[in-house]
């Protein structure tokens, strides 16, 4: 038997138990592995809320790092004893234990530990795939990160300013202005206290940016439009203040032919060669300067406390749960 997090009907943190479970055997194609640290996620709370549908009862939970204890048949991308970590796929990292499919097992390397795997692959791999591939972002280019402070901003901010970009990062708090630009933003926008389109405006001299990196959604979006350049990209990651509004497409033109993307890890790393890939300049990125701000850590009964803390904008940086 081992412990897990789990809910039989959708809602707030309260839905959330923490009960005994016997993991599955792993089948063919599958790993058992024994987690060592778990990360906390907003697609979590999507998933225990609802807004993303899942088969109930359900665990939850898409990171986490830890040891291959058994394997299945058939398997050769893992081995017994080997450090490994996952990013996506069903939930169930809230967990001692899961099975999980081998083939999208990520080898750790000794100088990523699995505190820093667990609380980067997820927002890391995402940065990656946002940064260098939905928009491949370029020395010179002006960037609007909202939630700069946050798990994902703090790696691509760094990660965008390595690259010599010009980082414009929103935030809630000056604590959180001030932790956003340790980590590579150049301006820093209240948005609780400022207009954050009409400061882009202002710090751009009025042209704009080239592209918006929004996770946050319904408040943010309309005013993100109204920050970018002509041509320029509005790439939206993440709803956590809620859906965006319907658009009328005709708003592109009227902007300056504007593109609008809505990308999601899944997509950009479908292979096993794309998973290992995205992985690899990640953990590339974090050994040449790239750090992972650990933020909160929480025991693992106490998931329902990282949710709150998540969703009330109580964080910086990654929040882990301890097992």
């Amino acid at each position: 038997m081992t412990r897990a997090i789990r809910f039989a009907r959708t809602g707030g943190p309260e839905v959330l138990t923490f009960e005994e479970v016997s993991p599955p055997e792993p089948k063919a194609g599958e790993a058992l592995v024994r987690h060592r640290a778990i990360g906390v996620n907003f697609i979590d709370t999507y998933h225990r809320s609802g807004l993303y549908p899942v088969p109930l009862p359900s665990g939850l939970g898409s990171e986490a790092a830890g040891v291959v204890e058994k394997i299945g048949a058939g398997v050769t991308e893992v081995r017994v004893g080997q450090r490994v970590g996952y990013a996506g796929g069903p939930p169930g990292a809230y967990a001692e234990a899961r099975t999980y499919a081998a083939n999208r097992l990520i080898p750790l390397p000794d100088a990523i530990t699995d505190e820093v795997a667990a609380g980067a692959l997820l927002k890391g791999m995402t940065a990656e795939f946002l940064i260098h591939r939905t928009y491949a972002v370029e020395r010179g280019q002006t960037v609007l990160w909202h939630a700069a402070a946050g798990g994902v901003g703090l790696i691509a901010c760094q990660w965008l300013a390595a690259i010599g970009a010009r980082v414009i990062g929103t935030v809630g708090s000056d604590e959180k202005a001030e932790l956003a630009r340790r980590h590579g933003c150049h301006e820093t926008i209240v948005y609780t206290r400022e207009n954050f389109a009409k400061r882009v405006r202002e710090l751009t001299d009025n042209r704009g940016v080239s592209v918006v990196y929004d996770s946050v959604g319904k408040s943010t979006f309309s005013d993100s439009l109204d920050c970018l350049e002509p041509r320029g990209m509005m790439v939206s990651f993440g709803n956590a203040s809620g859906k965006p509004e319907p658009l009328d497409i005709l708003q592109l033109s009227q902007k300056g032919s504007l593109f609008l993307t809505r990308p999601t890890l899944v997509t950009y790393t479908r292979t096993r060669e794309e998973l290992l890939g995205s992985a690899s300049m990640l953990f590339k990125a974090i050994e040449t300067g790239v750090k992972v701000e650990i933020g909160q850590r929480f025991p693992l009964a106490n998931a329902a406390d990282a949710q709150r803390a998540l969703e009330n904008r109580g964080t910086v940086g990654s929040t882990l749960l301890t097992v």
